[in-house]
């Protein structure tokens, strides 16, 4: 099946942080791509820069941020190089975002229908032709009695119902591509559940892309077409999400399957963990990345950095010399 047109790719981004104690370089050479109508999932553990990379799409960085290199084009302009007015223009129009957090996203001193109108504002569209909009929007991810929550206020919603309202915010202006940081986090697995159905169904009926960031698998299984996984600030391994889950060839990847409690078979009273530590990323030591926690590591991986390497489909790659075709031959 051919790959469908890209509508983000990002390329060789990196990016660091400037601290007290020196530069750390938290996102280093990242690629994939967005293909238009698809939901790519961004995986790994806290602190892999999976939260970094999502805000820098938007270049929603702090100030002490510095993208260094690579570019992020999304339908044909590069993000990296536009004008804050440019940039206003594509946010929450073309490009838009839903936090973990939807009470911090959300004003708390401001009605959902005045929030929601603002997001408006550069539409053509009369204000009761708004307000029907808002109120269809807000039906469609299942807010009860519509019309007369827009007089509510954010602390008046529990707090899946504000989730729903932060993603009918996102939707609605048809955005291009949604960007979804974490936005299942702070519910619990029923509502979780249903969160993600209905993205499932909103994606589907607009026709958006989606980046889903997220720790749980068994999430990014259930909602995403893609997967990109990353660790320490790199993309370690990437591709569609049935050859990863059944064919993860990153032993960091294996690794994080290990761990997911959904897989464990039998009873126990410990979960398992990924021993070690993430690396310092002041300092980045060279060779593989996951050099230091990888059960299957050798002297090549102490040396030399590994690029990408194909390991089942076209599309599916793993920064890993075990699938070095001379390595495996020698």
């Amino acid at each position: 099946m051919p790959q469908a047109e890209p509508l983000l790719t990002v390329s060789d981004l990196s990016l660091d942080f400037g601290t007290p104690r020196g530069r750390l370089h938290a996102l280093r050479n990242v690629h994939f791509a967005v293909p238009k109508g698809r939901i790519v999932g961004i995986v790994g553990e806290s602190g892999c820069g999976k939260s970094t990379l999502a805000h820098s799409l938007m270049r929603l960085v702090p100030g002490n941020a510095d993208i260094v290199a690579g570019t992020i084009d999304f339908e044909g302009e590069n993000i990296l190089e536009l004008g804050e007015r440019r940039l206003r223009e594509l946010r929450g129009q073309r490009i838009s975002m839903v936090f973990q957090d939807p009470m911090t996203a959300l004003n708390p001193v401001t009605t959902i229908g005045r929030q929601m109108y603002e997001i408006q504002y550069r539409s053509k569209r009369s204000s009761a032709e708004k307000r029907t909009a808002a109120i269809e929007m807000l039906e469609r991810v299942g807010i009860p009695d519509a019309a007369s929550r827009l007089d509510a206020y954010p602390h008046h919603f529990s707090g899946g119902m504000r989730q729903r309202l932060c993603i009918a915010m996102a939707l609605l202006t048809r955005p291009a591509l949604l960007v979804a940081d974490e936005p299942t986090t702070a519910l619990d697995a029923t509502l979780e559940v249903q969160i993600i159905n209905m993205l499932k169904d909103l994606q589907s009926d607009l026709g958006c892309s989606v980046v889903f960031v997220s720790h749980h698998l068994g999430t990014v299984a259930e909602l995403c077409d893609d997967v990109v996984v990353m660790y320490a600030g790199e993309v370690v391994e990437k591709g569609p999400v049935r050859e990863i889950f059944h064919r993860p060839s990153h032993p960091y990847t294996q690794a994080l399957f290990e761990c997911d409690p959904g897989r464990i078979k039998e009873k126990t009273r410990e979960l398992p963990t990924i021993p070690g530590e993430l690396p310092d990323l002041r300092n980045v030591p060279g060779g593989c990345i996951f050099k230091a926690r990888c059960p299957k590591a050798f002297g090549r991986c102490e040396r030399e950095h590994p690029e990408p390497y194909v390991a089942e489909g076209e599309d599916h790659v793993a920064r890993c010399f075990l699938l070095d075709e001379e390595e495996v031959a020698a």
